[in-house]
């Protein structure tokens, strides 16, 4: 009895597990994300192409190993019954079975075909994602993977900015897909944004290549999903799907110049005489640093350190002054700088917009 109570129970066991994988994969494709705040990283809410082809070949691929899981384990699971030994079965050997043609051709063609055709899916949806056609007017981007940040170029349009990709919707009857380069600047990363591609990697001198055709203008969020060294859990991504009009008002003020404004003189004095000079850069000012994030339109974006903290004068004074404090780890150096000259940086900070 306790031997059948055990089988029973697991039994039951492995019958919630599927049945909570399969709800929880169902309400998640089912689920609409809210419009005003960030998509999640739903790999089952897909919002572009490359994305719902993965998300196809998943849900395939994941029927595919259902099915055999379950016909496996009812063959065991009746196995396990059906010959279970019995009182009357003591010191009596079982009746031996020295092979059957029909069996071993079975579970040896069968499991063959399978693979077939989990390689012909795979392969097909990795041809029409890896060697898609660059049509022409599409947005090309240059993505840089460093520690602990991303670095984003438009190299079409003169843009440069960080951690905050920001790319136009596409219309299904008019595509106007955004093909991005990958690069390292240091070690591997991984770009990921669950919702809008799949992941693709960024090796040091091995550029890379992916493309995103948003369906839906929103905010999508992702991160580094190669492990790069003690901060790479904060190496966190969000892509801006814009309107047309609202990326092309974007690239305008993304264009522009720092503000020049003669009230912060003394926190841009200070800005340029540390070491915040070489290795940030701010159009229109002597600060030119490759090192660091473009900072000439910082305040334009949601999050600072890569989206480990929001942008807020609050939190920008802490991650000038303690970087450590946000994101243990990361290779930005404390500056200590004096109250007064922390207080001018943080407010012509505040002008970069």
């Amino acid at each position: 009895m306790s031997m059948l109570r055990m089988k029973s129970s697991t039994v039951r066991f492995f019958a919630e597990t599927i049945l909570l994988l399969f709800w929880s994969a169902m309400a998640g494709w089912a689920s609409e994300p809210n419009g005003s705040s960030p998509h999640g990283t739903n790999i089952f809410a897909p919002a572009s192409t490359p994305a719902k082809m993965v998300t196809h070949l998943s849900f395939f691929v994941l029927v595919i190993t259902g099915i055999i899981f379950v016909v496996v384990f009812t063959l065991l699971a009746y196995s396990l019954i059906k010959f279970r030994g019995r009182v009357g079965d003591v010191g009596r050997e079982p009746a031996q079975v020295y092979g059957s043609t029909q069996i071993e051709l079975a579970w040896t063609i069968i499991p063959i075909l399978i693979v077939v055709v989990l390689f012909l899916a795979t392969a097909r949806v990795l041809h029409a994602v890896q060697d898609a056609p660059q049509p022409p007017g599409a947005i090309e981007v240059t993505a840089i993977g460093h520690q602990y940040w991303w670095e984003f170029r438009y190299p079409k349009l003169g843009v440069v900015t960080a951690n905050e990709l920001h790319i136009p919707v596409s219309d299904p009857a008019n595509p106007n897909p955004t093909f991005l380069t990958l690069l390292s600047a240091d070690t591997d990363h991984s770009f990921w944004i669950p919702e809008l591609a799949g992941k693709t990697d960024l090796i040091p001198n091995h550029p890379n290549r992916m493309w995103m055709d948003p369906l839906r203008t929103g905010i999508f969020l992702g991160q580094c999903a190669q492990y790069c060294g003690v901060q790479h859990a904060k190496m966190l991504l969000r892509v801006s799907v814009d309107s047309p009009e609202d990326f092309a008002a974007w690239v305008r003020g993304q264009q522009q110049h720092a503000v020049q404004d003669a009230s912060v003189a003394t926190g841009r004095r200070v800005f340029e005489s540390n070491a915040c000079m070489n290795c940030h850069a701010v159009a229109g000012t002597n600060a030119s640093g490759r090192f660091g994030p473009d900072l000439t339109h910082l305040m334009s974006r949601a999050t600072i350190a890569s989206g480990a903290a929001k942008n807020t004068p609050e939190n920008l004074r802490l991650w000038i002054q303690d970087p450590n404090a946000i994101k243990p780890g990361s290779l930005m150096p404390a500056m200590k700088l004096s109250d007064s000259d922390l207080d001018a940086v943080v407010s012509f900070m505040e002008t970069l917009r």
